[in-house]
């Protein structure tokens, strides 16, 4: 688990679709691995810091498909969610043939926008390497900011975790 993330709070209304789950606590992750290569690395064998960020994406691209929901499907029905902030807080570095494990978790989920959190760790000692967060606005094909698409508030719901 993250010693930063926070709880999803959801907007009671998104798209006109009420969620069940109003003002309570939802925590979808996924976590996947990655083999550090040649080309992610420095002359010293050291991650280059940007290459974090690019491991955030690919985190959140497999958080998509977990979710049943493949960005490319998102583009095609004429949204994208451009990142709007990032943070990212490095504690370790990652070298040439580590296995890291990226971990991502949707944290909100407002009307036009959504955010994650980020945990990277060395998987072979569970070593924290990064933590971070990115938010994200929801726009259409013609760049104006819109509404969070329901096939993405239908697939978060029915990937959500069922409460006792």
């Amino acid at each position: 688990m993250f010693t930063h993330s926070r709880a999803l709070r959801m907007s009671p209304k998104v798209n006109n679709n009420t969620f069940a789950m109003k003002n309570s606590l939802l925590k979808i992750s996924n976590v996947t691995s990655y083999r550090v290569i040649y080309g992610d690395t420095d002359q010293m064998g050291v991650v280059y810091y940007a290459n974090y960020l690019l491991w955030f994406e690919r985190g959140r691209s497999e958080w998509l498909r977990q979710i049943g929901l493949p960005y490319a499907t998102i583009e095609q029905h004429g949204f994208h969610f451009p990142v709007s902030e990032v943070s990212c807080r490095y504690a370790q570095s990652a070298h040439y043939d580590d296995v890291v494990r990226i971990e991502t978790v949707l944290t909100e989920l407002g009307r036009a926008s959504l955010s994650f959190d980020y945990q990277i760790s060395r998987e072979a000692n569970c070593c924290i390497l990064a933590t971070g967060s990115t938010k994200h606005a929801c726009i259409d094909r013609s760049g104006r900011v819109a509404r969070i698409p329901r096939i993405l508030t239908d697939a978060i719901n029915a990937a959500a975790p069922s409460r006792p």
